[in-house]
């Protein structure tokens, strides 16, 4: 179950980078549901907690306003990312004996691609559509996800791989439909 909860945690981390990141500082310093290894402990750290704390408020906000969440997406490039490695890292550790630099590859693969989906993808879709009415809604529902996949990755695992599963055969129901089942023009 934890290699499940480290993949929901980095995929939650290409959405908002600091959501995560804070839900697995909370849940480690709070309660059982996740007991992080020596070397990822510092994430319990009061300084720690804080620092996420603002740094979700400064990400929430700035994803809000128009042009400036381009750049704040643009400069979480890098972010994110960092923020799916050291989760995945930190949560498959926890028991499994996965290797570190493997852990830390899949989470910024996981985080990385998400985060180029939503910012190369449907970021700009969503604004070009809406003429940027949409990316306050789109930002809160974004936030909302991270939220919720955040706390299930954590609390039920396997939850969060059942809804992974329907999405990705609903993902390719959509695509075939879409391209492969067109009527053929004359």
């Amino acid at each position: 179950m934890d290699i499940i909860a480290a993949f929901g945690l980095s995929a939650s981390a290409g959405l908002n980078a600091y959501i995560p990141l804070l839900v697995v500082s909370l849940l480690a310093r709070f309660t059982h549901l996740i007991e992080l290894s020596e070397g990822w402990r510092a994430l319990e750290s009061w300084w720690i907690i804080g620092l996420l704390i603002v740094l979700s408020l400064i990400e929430f906000f700035a994803d809000k306003i128009p042009a400036v969440n381009h750049i704040n997406d643009i400069i979480q490039t890098l972010i994110r990312p960092t923020a799916g490695a050291i989760l995945f890292a930190a949560s498959a550790n926890v028991i499994t004996e996965i290797h570190p630099i493997l852990s830390i590859t899949i989470g910024l693969l996981v985080a990385g691609s998400v985060h180029a989906v939503k910012s190369v993808v449907v970021r700009p879709a969503v604004t070009a559509t809406t003429a940027g009415m949409g990316d306050v809604p789109v930002s809160i529902m974004e936030d909302v996800i991270a939220i919720t996949l955040s706390v299930l990755s954590v609390v039920i695992p396997i939850l969060v791989a059942i809804i992974l599963v329907i999405l990705a055969v609903w993902i390719i129901w959509w695509i075939s439909n879409r391209y492969f089942n067109q009527p053929s023009r004359p």
